[in-house]
């Protein structure tokens, strides 16, 4: 039973990025994250989200869901009571993140015990270039050259074109191109085979989540990665035959109890794990730790876009992305 009174608290906050990123829905200059708290007196427990406007979500509006928990966590709400009391998405999983922080520090556990990994390890995550011109690119492939897996934004026409620039400017890395839902059907019969000809390795949501049928019957080399697609282990049933991998995001799945548990679902049905982010800092990353450790590819690398970090923060070397430390979460 977990200690009453448990108080909860939520606060927002802007982070600049070291410089604009952008995808095919747009650009971006600040990382807006929000940070649930709660503290039983004794034990205190922190989760971050980043609400998504793609998913119709806002700050204002995941703060609120958030706040309107108050008196459910104050009346001994937990963790699994959480799954069913909220939907997917941010809010739930700033709540979520908070709970299995604080689980984590009253027994005097990592969270990775209680989700059955026995030791955590360091893993290489892929390093994303921003939608630019080929020459842009190319240039910023240049900077991260020795880097072994570089993502690069596309959105559609003269994307052979950019990742011709990176791959000149970076021979060694494997690439993963994300079209964030910005290419027709068109694109994917012209485009595919020069990408495949330039060492691409996988494809993240080529096509409109909602107009993805045609992935059934088209023919790629390229494995294609669901992830806007992909929310849920609810999701998981449409995705068979058109999709080799899932994207798996806390944010978008609510939490790292349904990202574990969408992890073993996929798994089982034959997708490749992929595990991403949003533009958060290492406090959203570290629990998104766990779940990479059961993934094909790791996309955790939004702290290192951003101006400065949480101070403790994730450990990078490189590429390499240590396993949080007790200080920072879990």
């Amino acid at each position: 039973m977990a200690p009453s009174p448990q108080r909860l608290s939520v606060t927002r906050r802007t982070w600049p990025l070291a410089q604009p990123f952008a995808i095919s829905r747009g650009s971006k200059t600040t990382a807006e994250v929000v940070v649930a708290e709660i503290f039983d007196g004794d034990s205190r427990g922190r989760g971050e989200c980043v609400p998504y406007p793609r998913y119709g979500e806002t700050v204002d509006s995941v703060v609120q869901a958030i706040e309107n928990m108050r008196g459910a966590v104050f009346s001994g709400l937990d963790r699994e009571a959480l799954q069913r009391a909220m939907p997917p998405g941010a809010a739930r999983n700033a709540l979520d993140a908070a709970f299995w922080d604080i689980d984590a520090k009253r027994d005097n556990r990592r969270a990775a015990d209680f989700a059955g990994i026995a030791a955590m390890q360091p893993l290489v995550t892929a390093y994303t270039l921003s939608l630019d011109t080929p020459e842009r690119m190319g240039a910023a492939a240049a900077a991260q050259r020795d880097r072994p897996l570089l993502k690069l934004k596309l959105s559609g026409d003269g994307d052979v074109e950019r990742v011709r620039a990176v791959r000149r400017a970076a021979p060694a890395a494997r690439l993963i191109v994300d079209a964030n839902e910005g290419w027709s059907e068109r694109h994917l019969t012209e485009i595919m085979p020069a990408l495949a000809e330039l060492g691409v390795v996988l494809i993240e949501q080529p096509l409109p989540a909602g107009a993805d049928d045609a992935l059934a019957s088209l023919a790629h080399p390229i494995p294609i990665c669901a992830d806007e697609s992909c929310h849920t282990s609810a999701d998981l049933d449409r995705l068979v035959g058109k999709y080799d991998a899932v994207n798996i995001k806390l944010d978008k799945s609510g939490g790292l109890t349904e990202a574990l548990a969408l992890a073993e679902a996929a798994a089982a049905r034959g997708f490749a794990i992929m595990v991403g982010c949003m533009i958060g800092t290492s406090l959203a990353m570290a629990p998104a730790m766990l779940v990479a450790q059961l993934a094909s590819f790791v996309d955790l690398d939004a702290p290192l876009l951003l101006a400065s970090d949480r101070v403790p923060g994730l450990r990078y070397d490189g590429s390499t992305v240590y396993p949080p430390e007790r200080a920072l979460w879990g």
